[in-house]
């Protein structure tokens, strides 16, 4: 594989948890990195800890329901860094309230944080890769969109299911021209998240793993940095699992 030309990616999200971990090895692979989240402070405080100087990174808020916020991302990435090559759609909340006591609200705006972003992600910062002709998009799914979730909610797993088919949707609109879209669906990964939402189950979760052991949020970056290299090309519209072997195609 011949070695991977520094670009620019934006990754949502990336103020702690799996999506500071993306940026971390995104950085270490010599990409600049847009570190987005939802309160610019968050933003800020990772973009100082992965990178002191700040000279790879951009602190940025984004709201990942709001068209406006991706359109504003995109213009201060293209000002401060002339390009945009790398959309990593990493941002989510998980909420494990019980099937028949989700309101309409709450599923709403689960499916909006988790699904409706990677839609607009996708139509506004997939349309300006395309029109570049060069692109990589890596949407983080996840195991319960593939199960039906068994410790998350419904609307978290409904929404990670979409993810999966929004992934080939455009996969198929962009190929033509020059843009990868791609999917990542983890299993339990050892994260404030799932420590969080799982804290008393944890020894059940993980003897339920065939590996026996929670998967590396440092591993997905890697995974992520290899479907954002140009070699990359022949590989699209196909969703990656790590998941310890809980789910086997």
């Amino acid at each position: 594989m011949t070695p991977i030309t520094p670009h620019v990616a934006l990754v949502t999200g990336a103020a702690q948890g799996v999506g500071h971990a993306i940026a971390s090895r995104l950085l270490a692979a010599g990409f600049a990195v847009a570190i987005s989240d939802l309160t610019l402070a968050g933003a800020q405080a990772a973009a100082h800890k992965l990178d002191p100087t700040g000279e790879k990174t951009l602190a940025l808020k984004l709201d990942v329901t709001q068209t406006v916020d991706f359109e504003a991302a995109l213009a201060a990435i293209l000002k401060r860094f002339k390009a945009l090559q790398v959309v990593v759609n990493n941002a989510a909340v998980t909420k494990t309230t019980p099937v028949l006591e989700i309101s309409a609200e709450e599923f709403s705006q689960v499916v909006s944080t988790n699904l409706t972003s990677v839609f607009v992600s996708c139509q506004v910062l997939g349309k300006y890769l395309a029109d570049s002709g060069y692109g990589r998009i890596i949407n983080l799914a996840s195991l319960a969109g593939q199960n039906g979730g068994t410790a998350t909610g419904a609307h978290y797993a409904a929404s990670k299911g979409g993810i999966v088919t929004l992934t080939k949707i455009f996969a198929r609109e962009f190929g033509a021209q020059g843009v990868t879209v791609n999917a990542i669906a983890p299993g339990p990964i050892d994260s404030p998240m799932v420590r969080s939402v799982a804290a008393d189950k944890m020894e059940k979760i993980i003897a339920n793993i065939p590996v026996r052991r929670v998967g590396s949020a440092d591993f997905l970056g890697d995974l992520i940095v290899l479907l954002a290299s140009e070699d990359a090309y022949f590989a699209t519209g196909a969703t990656w699992d790590v998941n310890g072997g809980l789910f086997m195609r």
